[in-house]
């Protein structure tokens, strides 16, 4: 082999290195992230059905006395608590989860978006915990009472354990999301994407949207549509807020240099 291609051939190696070391690392990163929700789900499934006492309790303060839930597949009594306890685990693993993804974008970053990015990740997940928060203390108890009103009479209502559990998470990560949005509005304009002005503009079609989406992500009542429309036009506006001191930090930092 001539000097020429060993040279072509350690130029290649040290090309393919660096992917090879940043596949390395991811892989060790998802292993950490599964291992984090393994150990969480280790620890929560032994209250599994506890937890799911607590989380029936909304609706079943409000079904007549004598009523209570069922479970109309056989199955249902080990799944039910099983799939809440996995789900569970996922969400208190997420600050883990997303240190682990920070750890591993940190370093392609420019400085200013490292000193926005962690204050970013963190408010993400507390804006995550208090939309299902939301939903757990001021929406169910509103939908449940809403629901059980409005059964025709002489209908004796045996809510399956299954079902409830669909509907609950559906709704947990309906607000969950919805909580998200000062954060979505502080990345587009971060990536330049749109600015404040912009956002502040198209206020009216952000409102009917939002009617919208809570329209096709909560139950077919009034109630609930309005306690996830209101809410995220709120966050809109706290986003748009946030956003014009991204915006200003953004124009500070153009031209600066990615850190070595």
């Amino acid at each position: 082999m001539s000097a020429t291609e060993n040279g072509q051939q350690t130029s290649s190696e040290q090309q393919e290195m660096p992917l090879i070391e940043h596949l390395l690392e991811l892989r060790n990163r998802l292993l950490k992230m599964v291992l984090a929700v393994i150990i969480c789900f280790a620890a929560i499934y032994p209250f599994a059905n506890e937890l799911y006492l607590l989380l029936s309790q909304p609706l079943r303060e409000l079904l007549p006395v004598g009523q209570t839930m069922i479970a109309t597949d056989i199955t249902s009594p080990f799944f039910a608590p099983l799939k809440l306890a996995l789900v569970l685990a996922v969400f208190v693993a997420i600050p883990i989860i997303l240190y682990q993804l920070w750890s591993f974008v940190a370093p392609g970053l420019y400085a200013h978006e490292k000193r926005l990015a962690f204050p970013l990740l963190f408010t993400s997940v507390l804006l995550f915990y208090a939309g299902a928060a939301f939903a757990y203390f001021v929406v169910f108890p509103l939908v449940f009472g809403f629901f059980t009103a409005i059964g025709p009479e002489g209908i004796v209502e045996l809510p399956d354990i299954s079902s409830y559990l669909n509907f609950v998470l559906k709704m947990f990560f309906a607000f969950g999301i919805a909580f998200e949005i000062p954060i979505a509005t502080v990345l587009l304009i971060l990536t330049g994407a749109t600015t404040p002005q912009d956002l502040a503009a198209k206020r009216p079609y952000v409102v009917v949207a939002c009617f919208i989406i809570g329209m096709l992500l909560t139950p077919p009542d009034i109630i609930s549509q309005t306690l996830l429309a209101v809410p995220m036009w709120i966050l809109f506006e706290f986003g748009i807020i946030f956003g014009r001191f991204a915006y200003r930090e953004r124009e500070e930092a153009d031209g600066e240099e990615p850190e070595a």
